[in-house]
């Protein structure tokens, strides 16, 4: 028997059921009228990310190197690593062009603190107004120094808000197969790295990089705020970076011309970044001092298809764990999530993969 409709007061509730609360976010416009950016700041992302494409696309012999904390917790502690690096990297320019990682959203394969927008309190008050704030202001700062920055892109409404302070993006290996982010990738004005999936699945990331290359339309939210229908053009300069799995690494000589000849069926450019850490290091941070010693010595004999190194690294070697409301307790300039390698180390490493382009080019 057919059921009748009752008066609106009857019906059940149907949304909202296992939604605590909803709270208004501050706008992308009014995020960047209260950060804004100034024109040498400009210059220095316009400028990151056309060095970094001249590099995918074979005018520029540099090695691209995107280095930095696995993600950012401390604003301070970020800003005294991107000091470091910024004087590092004017010193090797000629031969490496260097991106800070200033990541902050955090995968988890389970549960865990989300990243400094989630909760930048590290004590689950989840203040994102107050994280998106810290984040703008802390991508313009890194930029001032003439630094360019590198964040992954997990939330896709998150790119509205930072995205025009960033000279090269990533999608991470949970979301390379997701739709909605090979859309965002298609739609993101600098070039982007996937990876491959945790399990080694390489062809996704390379189907991800020729996802992103078309254009695509999808609802999202415009500079006010306001859900809109997006139309993109498509992005070409995306790449595959490979990442190792839990089956073990994937940068050896042979896995990178199985990727090359991927890129190369597909019609797609061929270049590779490797990530020294994760599966590639079997996640021992001393390992990635391993894996790019490797690659030096591979790219200092002439090897061209890996056109970039990605390395976990922060002011203090390994990772701590946090204690949700007890940050005051944490080791400054240590990592809260995955292990990193330290300053000393990291400046030594930069210093040999500049030898290897010298080398290579020699």
């Amino acid at each position: 028997m057919p059921l009748t409709a009752g008066p609106a007061d009857t019906l059940p509730t149907l949304d909202n059921r296992r939604t605590h609360s909803v709270s208004p976010l501050i706008s992308p416009a009014l995020l960047r009228q209260e950060h804004p950016m100034d024109a040498a700041i400009a210059k220095t992302v316009a400028e990151g990310r056309s060095a970094t494409v001249d590099i995918l696309n074979g005018d520029d012999d540099r090695l691209l190197v995107v280095v930095g904390p696995c993600s950012v917790h401390d604003p301070e502690a970020a800003m005294d690593y991107a000091r470091r690096l910024a004087a590092k990297a004017e010193a090797v320019r000629d031969r490496l062009h260097v991106i800070m990682r200033v990541y902050f959203e955090k995968p988890r394969t389970t549960l865990g603190w989300k990243g400094l927008i989630n909760d930048p309190g590290l004590d689950g008050s989840y203040a994102v107004n107050r994280g998106l704030r810290l984040a703008r202001k802390l991508l313009l700062d890194i930029s001032a120094l003439g630094l360019p920055v590198g964040c992954e892109f997990l939330d896709p409404i998150t790119p509205q808000f930072i995205a025009d302070t960033v000279s090269w993006g990533s999608i991470g290996a949970r979301t390379a197969a997701s739709q909605v982010h090979r859309q965002l990738c298609s739609a993101l004005s600098m070039p982007v790295g996937i990876k491959n999936s945790t399990e080694g699945d390489v062809q996704v990331a390379v189907d991800a990089t020729r996802a992103a290359a078309a254009s695509h339309v999808f609802p999202g939210i415009n500079a006010d705020g306001l859900a809109a229908l997006i139309t993109t053009t498509g992005n070409p300069d995306c790449h595959v970076i490979l990442r190792g799995s839990s089956a073990g690494p994937n940068y050896d000589t042979e896995t990178v011309r199985d990727v090359l000849a991927r890129q190369a069926k597909a019609g797609l450019p061929q270049r590779v970044i490797v990530d020294a850490s994760h599966g590639n290091s079997a996640k021992d941070h001393r390992r990635q001092a391993v894996v790019a010693g490797e690659l030096a010595q591979r790219i200092g004999e002439g090897e061209r298809g890996v056109v970039g190194v990605m390395l976990e690294s922060f002011l203090e070697a390994g990772r701590q764990d946090l204690v949700l409301g007890q940050a005051s307790a944490l080791t400054y300039g240590q990592s809260i999530t995955d292990a990193c390698l330290d300053w000393a180390t990291t400046d030594d490493l930069l210093t040999t993969l500049a030898a290897a382009v010298d080398r290579r080019r020699g």
